[in-house]
């Protein structure tokens, strides 16, 4: 399935995010209280990271999303993946404070912000992580598109495009989000 960047992944066809068949239907939950937050509040985009976010913590061993509200959990990964995007900041587009969230989903923040810290962890998220960030600071990530080639750094969409996708199926550099990976 080739989705357009900024797309949403529809909820039921979790198995091409590979989540394990136990979980798909917890997954598809959480996800349809994320969907809920990002059509009043956010946009498309951010329901797509969120998916992929909750897809990682499903196919972890054991997988966390077995235990808690699901409630909780949308509002974690919504949390998550908007400190990622700078979600908090008021010269982004869109914003929320993290309180208005938290009335959004329902949640404490303390909570959300909680659990959040519990996804960050359990995934290893760090600040800007590339595989979670919306099209638009991805295309100006400062490290996401740098590869080694003989010594040399260079920036991988500076080289030809048959390049360009070998880096994209060895993992080197991201995919855009919500794109098919090139075969």
């Amino acid at each position: 399935m080739t989705e357009a960047p900024g797309t949403p992944m529809p909820s039921d066809d979790l198995s091409s995010l590979r989540v394990p068949k136990a979980l798909r239907a917890d997954v598809a939950e959480i996800a349809a209280l994320v969907d809920e937050v990002c059509v009043e509040h956010l946009d498309d985009e951010y329901g797509s990271l969120c998916l992929r976010l909750l897809a990682k913590l499903a196919r972890k061993r054991p997988s966390p999303l077995v235990r808690g509200e699901r409630r909780v959990w949308a509002a974690a990964a919504l949390y998550t993946v908007g400190s990622i995007n700078f979600l908090f900041d008021p010269s982004q587009e869109p914003h929320l404070r993290a309180d208005e969230l938290a009335m959004a989903t329902g949640v404490a923040k303390s909570t959300m912000a909680n659990k959040a810290a519990l996804i960050r962890r359990t995934l290893q998220l760090g600040p800007l992580d590339p595989e979670l960030c919306r099209r638009e600071l991805l295309a100006s990530h400062p490290y996401a598109w740098l590869v080694e080639i003989d010594g040399f750094v260079v920036d991988v969409r500076a080289l030809p495009q048959p390049l360009q996708d070998d880096a994209r199926r060895r993992g080197l550099v991201p995919a855009w989000p919500g794109s098919a990976p090139p075969r």
